[in-house]
């Protein structure tokens, strides 16, 4: 069995910061990030369910939402040389990688019509954090350069991720498509039940 009180941790670590400072998303950004900084300094926790790579897009899977929709967990996997579309998340999100790496290209969005600037460019390695809202820019692409290993995100996002309305666009026209991303699993990690922790 996985050591899933790692993840059980985080999420109890974020509700009380949920119940703490609300929708302050500065305050979730500066506290969270030394939770999510844990949780990835140890490898032996994700199930392999929430690391499974597809061959012909990336997965996002669900590991938590917080029932007032303040936060959420998710694991993002990108298969060898996958990438994703230009795309927003609308909140603030921290990205942790656990495996392998990422390669994140940002833009700015000029609107439709215009092309996308690009602002920069940066690899995230396993253990490094990514940060991204709103406020401090939220736009870009994220693909994995290896082109034999997976590479393997924990995220955190100030919503339930899978159900707003975020966008993805053109690069070449700044148009942008609706997208509600949803999840790739059916079913969640069980956080709660310790009976093998106790036995071990």
């Amino acid at each position: 069995m996985k050591n899933i009180r790692r993840l059980r941790e985080l999420v109890v670590g974020l509700t009380v910061l949920a119940q703490r400072h609300g929708r302050d998303e500065a305050a979730m950004l500066r506290e969270g990030g030394p939770l999510l900084t844990a949780l990835i300094a140890q490898d032996d926790w994700l199930p392999d369910a929430f690391a499974a790579p597809h061959h012909a897009h990336h997965q996002e899977y669900l590991l938590h939402c917080d029932p007032l929709g303040r936060f959420s967990v998710t694991s993002f996997v990108l298969a060898p040389g996958q990438k994703t579309p230009v795309h927003d998340h609308t909140v603030w999100c921290l990205i942790g990688v656990l495996r392998g790496s990422e390669h994140i290209d940002e833009y700015r969005h000029e609107g439709a019509g215009a092309p996308m600037q690009k602002t920069g460019e940066h690899v995230c390695r396993a253990g490094d954090i990514e940060v991204a809202s709103p406020d401090l820019g939220d736009i870009h692409v994220v693909s994995n350069p290896h082109h034999l290993q997976p590479a393997v995100s924990i995220q955190l996002f100030g919503a339930d991720i899978g159900g707003i309305m975020r966008r993805t666009f053109s690069v070449a026209s700044g148009d942008a498509r609706a997208l509600v991303s949803g999840y790739a699993n059916q079913l969640l990690p069980n956080l709660w039940d310790r009976a093998l922790e106790a036995h071990g």
